[in-house]
């Protein structure tokens, strides 16, 4: 039997995932991401942990799948986007904490140079903000002494998760990164398909720090023989957002997938051609294969899961996830209550860096279970943000694929389709970010012998549809977008 293992190292925890042939999961390990708030609106991680847990998580991998690194056929490799991290090309070592997605430490810069947004735009199909890593590797440069000149004579090496974890696995061999990474850089010209000197010398970004920028589905070398046994071929990438789309077999133009984790992230394939949004949605490469791109509308949300870890982590409302699905259930409504989560600003379609969270109508009766279920909700409410940017721009959908870890919880689910008033639609595998990566690999290695083959593989696990009426969903959003504008700064 075939076998392929995926690592999916995301913004809270990092997995490592054995795939068969037909996309079943054998095997999962699993280990939680410290987050680090150095200061409010910074995120950071611990590159050299996450290089650790990565490699304990394929080894646990294997072992709980009883197979061996000769059994595997080809590791793919999916990250979360944009965390930027910067080392030494000497000793593999890290000159700084990795610089999170989330982090806004740069939104000065992203102001201060707003006369400059549409001619990024143009270039890179993205937005000027802090998201992105242009400005986080400019900021470690000037801020590590002696960090600038370093990378100018070519020892330094710059990378997103996927780049920094090929060059460990491959024992610092292979600096390189994908189309899909490379695009969220907003270093990346998307029409040429490499690196953009202009863009670089916007952002006084040394050319000699990036990596080399390959299809999706490419040779990426092997891992070193000693870390798991035996060599294995690493031969696919994608950034966590696109191979989600991959797994979601959303493979023809106009399909959409929406995904739930740490943040929501919706992205409409676009097929061959570059898509400009006027709805403030980011032009995206979904992947490319054989040196050809597939483009892409996202929307991006940086907190969904996020906010229910804040109800269990910072106010202690819950002790687990597992609990809110039970706390929604048990009232009708909110009685008005919304929780506006922009705890590191708000994403598209507002791009407000110094929006801040909210929690409004509360009254003598708000308990525990309204707040809980107001944190839920505004997962939809922001869904339908974007979902309805994404129908003035290009495409009304009938059908939403969604996947990731919130959507085991059918309450919710109901939910978004209700609030979006679309059919909801559950995969059998809800892992689709690792599945894509492992289906990215399996073409690399012959595995696959075209994308047609990969979504005959895809099935459904559960439809949901509309049970809310169309004017009453309108009247809920109406009170969040209400609640919005509340907390927007610009």
């Amino acid at each position: 039997m075939t076998f392929l293992l995926a690592i999916d190292q995301g913004t809270t925890s990092t997995r490592a995932i054995v795939f068969d042939r037909k996309g079943r999961k054998c095997a999962t390990a699993q280990r939680e991401l410290p987050q680090h708030f150095p200061q409010p609106g910074w995120v950071e991680h611990d590159a050299g942990q996450i290089w650790q847990d990565t490699l304990g998580c394929l080894r646990d991998a294997l072992t709980a799948a009883r197979l061996r690194a000769q059994d595997i056929a080809a590791i793919g490799i999916t990250n979360q986007r944009e965390t930027t991290v910067i080392w030494d090309r000497a000793t593999g070592e890290p000159i700084h904490r990795a610089i999170v997605w989330q982090d806004r430490r740069t939104a000065g810069f992203c102001q201060q140079h707003q006369d400059r947004s549409a001619w990024l735009a143009q270039r890179t199909g993205l937005l000027l903000d802090p998201y992105f890593s242009a400005t986080k590797i400019a900021w470690i440069l000037d801020q590590v002494p002696g960090a600038r000149a370093r990378a100018e004579k070519g020892e330094l090496a710059f990378g997103t998760m996927d780049s920094w974890l090929l060059w460990q696995l491959s024992g610092g061999r292979v600096h390189a990164t994908d189309a899909t990474n490379a695009s969220r850089t907003a270093l990346f010209n998307l029409q040429t398909q490499d690196w953009d000197d202009a863009l670089l010398a916007f952002f006084n970004v040394p050319r000699a720090l990036l990596p080399e920028v390959r299809d999706s589905a490419a040779d990426f070398g092997r891992t070193q023989a000693d870390w798991l046994g035996a060599p294995i071929a690493i031969g696919g990438i994608a950034g966590d957002q696109q191979a989600a789309t991959i797994g979601q077999a959303c493979f023809a133009p106009g399909m959409i997938k929406s995904t739930y984790g740490t943040g929501c992230f919706m992205v409409l394939n676009t097929g061959h051609e570059l898509k400009r949004s006027q709805n403030r949605l980011l032009s995206t490469v979904a992947y490319r294969l054989n040196g050809q791109p597939t483009f892409a509308l996202e929307g991006s949300i940086f907190v969904a899961g996020a906010a229910v870890q804040w109800l269990r982590d910072a106010i202690q409302l819950i002790k687990g996830a597992g609990e809110t699905e039970t706390l929604a259930r048990s009232l009708q409504t909110t009685q008005g209550v919304y929780l506006v989560p922009a705890f590191t600003g708000l994403g598209a379609p507002y791009w407000d860096p110094e929006a801040r969270g909210a929690i409004f109508g509360l009254t003598r009766d708000t308990g525990i279970a309204h707040i809980v279920r107001a944190a839920l909700e505004s997962v939809g409410y922001q869904s339908r943000d974007l979902l309805q940017a994404m129908a003035q721009d290009a495409v009304t959908p009938t059908e939403l694929r969604v996947d990731g870890g919130m959507v085991v919880n059918d309450w919710l689910t109901q939910w978004l389709a209700d609030v979006l008033q679309v059919n909801t639609v559950r995969p059998q595998t809800v892992e689709t970010t690792a599945l894509g990566a492992a289906f990215l690999a399996g073409l690399q290695a012959g595995v696959y012998g075209s994308l047609e083959e990969i979504a005959a593989l895809w099935q459904t696990e559960r439809r949901f549809t509309p049970q809310m009426r169309g004017d009453q969903a309108d009247t809920l959003y109406a009170g969040w977008l209400d609640a919005v504008r509340r907390v927007r700064t610009a």
